[in-house]
């Protein structure tokens, strides 16, 4: 799918080391720490195989042979329940405001349903304005409490959508 002169693509093996070098340069650029947080994932550089799985599926953002972001969906982490969590989306400062965001969380939120999910559930940071802004603007809903236990505990705001 091409969006603005970038494709939106389920990731390949060989995207592992653009993408987690793409999310560790965001979460740098917005101060977020560096542990509690995606930053920390043991997953992180090895995205491809940890999304290769039933029920789960990542997405890169790629221009020219660069990839610019990404988000996934996957069964949210030590939860009961038919919830999956939208996971790792980020993007560089050349693909924020054009859209993108909004087009690949609407890509994800059509592969939860597909896979039978019933609610997508994500965390985030209030100083992530822009996302938080986006993400209510497709129907999530604020949360007084986490649901599951992701291992970010630096992440202290919480929303769900049903689907």
């Amino acid at each position: 799918m091409i969006h603005n002169n970038f494709t939106i693509r389920e990731i390949k093996a060989k995207d592992n080391s653009k993408i987690a070098a793409t999310i560790r340069k965001v979460l740098i650029e917005f101060g977020v720490p560096k542990v509690g947080t995606a930053y920390a994932d043991k997953i992180l550089d090895t995205l491809y195989e940890n999304y290769n799985t039933q029920n789960a599926v990542y997405f890169v953002v790629e221009k020219d042979g660069a990839i610019y972001g990404g988000a996934g969906i996957k069964q949210l982490e030590n939860y009961n329940g038919n919830v999956c969590e939208l996971q790792k989306m980020y993007f560089l400062p050349e693909a924020r405001g054009i859209g993108l965001g909004e087009k690949l969380i609407h890509v994800c939120l059509q592969k939860a349903k597909e896979f039978g999910f019933k609610q997508c559930y994500l965390e985030t940071l209030p100083y992530m304005e822009s996302a938080r802004k986006l993400y209510k603007k497709v129907g999530f809903k604020d949360l007084k409490e986490r649901m599951g236990d992701t291992g970010h505990y630096s992440c202290n705001l919480w929303m769900l959508k049903d689907l």
